[in-house]
This record gives C-alpha cells, sequence and structure tokens, in this order.
C-alpha cells in the first residue's frame, strides 16, 4: 500500500525527514512520553516529534547515566550528546519515571536546544484538585509555548489543534479495530511503522494519509490463516523485528497496551468544552501508565479487557530492561490474567540490541502452548 510505504520511509531516516519538516519553517520539539502535550505544541505552531534511541553504541551518555538507567533514556541521551539530534529545537519533559526525570535534568543542564520545559503532570489522576493542578500546569506550558513562539495560542488554536489530533487518533483505533476483527489483515511490522511514523511524521501529513489507509484495508478479506490473538504489553517497542518474529511463530497481533501504541492514540478529547479543560480531561481518563495511579486495580482491569476485547490466546509483556515502573507492575498484571485462565510471556529487550534468535525460539513454544 503506497500510503503505508511513506510511513516506513519517514521511520527508516528521522534525521532526514526532519529535514524535511525544517524545509517547511517549522521548529521541532521533541517529546520522550505520550503525556506530552503535543495539541499545545502543534497549536503553537512546532512540530512535536516523539523521540527514539537511534540504537548507536553508548559512549558519550555513559558519562551522566548509569548502566542501569533504561536503553531508551541512555539511547536518546546518547544520540543528543553525539548531534544526532541537531535539528531538534527544543524537548519537553514530562515527569514519568525516575529515568526520564534525570534526562530531563542533565538535558536542561547541557543546554543544548532553544526551548526546554519540564511539564511536571500530577501522578494521582483520580481526584478533582489532580483535574485542577493538572489544567494549571497546562496553562503555565502554553505560556512556555507563547514566549518561545513569540506569539498567543488562542482557544482557536487549540480547538483547530484537537480536531487534527482527535482524527489523527479515531484513524488509528479504527485500524487496531480492523486488525482485532480481521486478523492479519495488516502486518505486525507495518502496524507498528503507522503507529511510529504518526508520531514523528507531519500531522497534517498523517491526518491525510490514515483514512485512506483505513478504508483500503476495511476493503481487504480477512486472511485464511489462523494465527494465536496476541495482545503486546510494556512501555514501548521500538523493533519491527519483534512484530515479525510473534507472526513466524504462528502469532497475530490483535491490541497493544504500549505506549508507543493504544495507550498513546486511545480516547477523544471533548471539542465542545474549554480547550485546555478538555486536554486535560483526557490525560486523566485515558489508559492508565504504571507511573500513573488512578486506582490499586485500574491497570489490571484494563488489561482483562483489553484480552477480551480482543478475544486474546495470550499476553505478551515486552519490557525494556531497567524499566522499573513496568517491571513493579508486572507480577501484578500477570497475577489479573492467570485468574482469568489467559496465559503469559516476560520478554526482557534493550534498545541497543535484540537476540532475536532466542526470542523466536520463545515466542515459539508460547503460542504452540497457548
Amino acid at each position: 500500500m503506497k500510503e503505508i510505504k511513506i510511513f516506513h520511509d519517514a521511520t527508516k531516516d528521522v534525521s532526514a525527514f526532519a529535514d524535511k519538516i525544517k524545509a517547511k519553517q517549522k521548529k521541532i520539539v521533541g517529546t520522550l512520553c505520550s503525556y506530552a502535550p503535543e495539541e499545545l505544541i502543534y497549536a503553537a505552531g512546532f512540530h512535536p516529534m516523539r523521540l527514539f534511541s537511534s540504537k548507536s553504541d553508548i559512549i558519550l551518555a555513559e558519562q551522566h547515566l548509569q548502566t542501569y538507567c533504561c536503553s531508551l533514556v541512555r539511547g536518546v541521551l546518547e544520540d543528543s550528546l553525539s548531534g544526532r539530534l541537531d535539528f531538534l529545537d527544543g524537548t519537553v519533559f514530562p515527569h514519568t519515571c525516575d529515568s526520564i526525570q534525570r534526562l530531563s535534568d542533565i538535558w536542561r543542564m547541557k543546554g543544548r536546544y532553544e526551548f526546554f520545559a519540564d511539564v511536571v503532570l500530577p501522578v494521582k489522576l483520580n481526584t478533582q484538585s489532580a483535574k485542577i493542578y493538572m489544567v494549571d500546569v497546562l496553562t503555565k506550558f502554553k505560556k512556555d509555548l507563547e514566549i518561545a513562539a513569540g506569539r498567543e495560542i488562542t482557544d482557536t488554536d487549540l480547538r483547530e489543534s484537537i480536531k487534527k489530533f482527535n482524527l489523527i487518533r479515531k484513524n488509528l483505533s479504527k485500524i487496531y479495530a480492523l486488525q482485532s476483527q480481521k486478523p492479519g489483515i495488516i502486518k505486525g511490522a507495518d502496524l507498528y511503522t503507522i503507529v511510529k511514523g504518526s508520531m514523528v511524521m507531519d500531522r497534517d501529513e498523517v491526518a491525510d494519509l490514515l483514512p485512506a489507509i483505513a478504508a483500503n484495508i476495511e476493503k481487504m478479506d480477512t486472511p485464511e490463516q489462523n494465527g494465536k490473538r496476541i495482545v503486546v504489553s510494556g512501555s514501548i517497542c521500538d523493533s519491527p523485528d519483534i512484530y515479525t518474529a510473534i507472526e513466524a511463530a504462528g502469532g497475530v497481533i490483535v491490541g497493544d497496551d504500549l505506549c508507543t501504541g493504544q495507550r498513546w492514540f486511545e480516547g477523544q478529547i471533548l471539542e465542545d468544552e474549554e480547550p485546555l479543560t478538555a486536554i486535560a480531561t483526557r490525560y486523566m481518563d485515558r489508559i492508565i501508565c504504571p507511573a500513573k495511579h488512578s486506582s490499586a486495580t485500574a491497570r489490571g482491569e484494563n488489561m482483562i479487557s483489553l484480552a477480551k476485547k480482543n478475544k486474546a490466546d495470550g499476553v505478551v509483556f515486552m519490557l525494556l530492561k531497567f524499566c522499573d515502573p513496568h517491571a513493579f507492575d508486572y507480577p501484578y498484571l500477570k497475577e489479573f490474567l492467570e485468574k482469568e485462565n489467559i496465559k503469559t510471556l516476560l520478554i526482557e529487550m534493550d534498545d541497543q540490541q535484540q537476540n532475536l534468535g532466542q526470542l523466536s525460539t520463545r515466542f515459539e513454544t508460547f503460542i504452540h502452548y497457548i
């Protein structure tokens, strides 16, 4: 599909794609978390771009971060220090895990980029005071962006941005729903690429391409093969080879609980409410991540709902090495799923190196077992 190829081209060389954005006289603001308020960045006239590690050897970052920080954090810092992120004009750090917060401190002190913002969102998301605080944080961030942009961000700007991101989320949700209804209608590597591309590409282009992709997939017939239905869970998965390995082992991805997946695009922003309040409401109500708190059982209940909704035969936990929030979360989620007789597999990944041969064997064993 020609539209999907555009996403592949963009994700293969993000730096080259960034040059195209810069050629349009747009400033690029990097983000490192699905809680980054992209709607505000876009409304300011900037291009929000999710940062991923280039997976180069970690050399310069070793001077600043311990080896037990996750490979994503160390890899992104390495890219910054080595100049591979010189296309950035600024960076936004929502405070989530400890490693991201420490990266934020280092990033601010190194001062390589024109714009920097810490967006310290509340951790507890189930109180009215937390929502008031959330709106206050977004209001301050809006003012910071206005100073950087040299202009006011109007309610009209925000409403147009909200509509754009709602359209993107709506079509990504539709593509995922079609994949669940017709397992294997789209390759896992393509699904991964569409989501990653939506995080780094010009949002105007993404909003134009996704409806066409969804419409084309909708016309396709359901594949004949009956692979085992797999839901994946974790923080990020920045390797299409893992999706390919799952499919080669006889599985098919029908849903996910990833911050580079459904957690990023799940939930619409109400378009008829005050913009900042509407944005805050969506961040309060979306699928919760383990670095936030809603209730003692919210994450487990969501995993059960996700698995049952997608008729999953099993759940694969793909955890980045040294990712403490997800590592602490795993035993509790595993227990929830096992009570519902849903089988699970835990794999530990490193952004810089993957032993795909070993992973393939484990996927084959698990999928045969379920």
